[in-house]
């Protein structure tokens, strides 16, 4: 089954002259992938990224999670939808100074009023090796702790899909290649459905397919 499923899907944004970010986009991701997206500034990967993630609604087409089709839904349901099925990982780790590794990995769970399945998010925190940080606010981890910390927090509901725009931007080069191995460790183990956009080659190579866009448009 396609987790992810796109349909003419086209951005336009209207800046004095009509800029495409995206044009005729017709994407299906199979359940269970690890893919990544790559292209040059400016040509429409993260606008996509937003797209099916029920951030941002399209000028025309159609996108499809589990075969809902979301262009057209309510704020609110689109809210429900992110909550429940996807998981944000973003350059900025966006984690709360003020709470500890834990309070911020247990906040999606919280917010939708959920008990949180300890097990799992132990595992979690276990495969990313940081077990021995949760009771540490952010200012006292480096960069890749808290963007391990980040990627725990956007698994913690457990959802069907991780949706990762440049997770490597803010992180050395050891940092970022130990990221992109969590991230195949993820897939292997809790079969995920990953998407994730990045300009660093040896990035994408830890996925099982890359596309590459131009001017809106993916190129194979």
């Amino acid at each position: 089954m396609d987790v992810i499923r796109t349909e003419n899907l086209t951005k336009i944004y209207s800046m004095g002259e009509d800029i495409y970010a995206l044009r005729d986009v017709n994407l299906s991701i199979p359940e269970g992938a690890f893919w990544a997206v790559m292209g040059t500034s400016g040509s429409g990967k993260s606008t996509l990224m937003h797209m099916v993630g029920a951030l941002d609604t399209p000028t025309s087409g159609q996108i499809y999670l589990e075969d809902e089709e979301i262009s057209t839904l309510s704020d609110k349901k689109l809210s429900k939808i992110r909550r429940e099925k996807i998981g944000f990982i973003f350059q900025d780790f966006n984690l709360l100074a003020e709470m500890t590794a834990l309070e911020n990995i247990l906040m999606p769970v919280l917010l939708c009023n959920r008990k949180p399945d300890e097990e799992y998010i132990r595992g979690i925190c276990e495969l990313l090796g940081i077990s021995d940080r949760l009771n540490h606010t952010p200012a006292e981890m480096s960069g890749g702790q808290q963007q391990r910390v980040a990627i725990a927090r956007a698994l913690s509901n457990n959802p069907k899909i991780l949706l990762c725009d440049e997770p490597t931007g803010n992180l050395d080069q050891k940092s970022s290649r130990e990221v992109a191995e969590y991230f195949a460790e993820i897939h292997e183990k809790y079969h995920k459905t990953i998407l994730m956009v990045t300009h660093d080659e040896k990035i994408a190579s830890y996925a099982e397919k890359v596309l590459y866009m131009e001017d809106g448009e993916i190129k194979e």
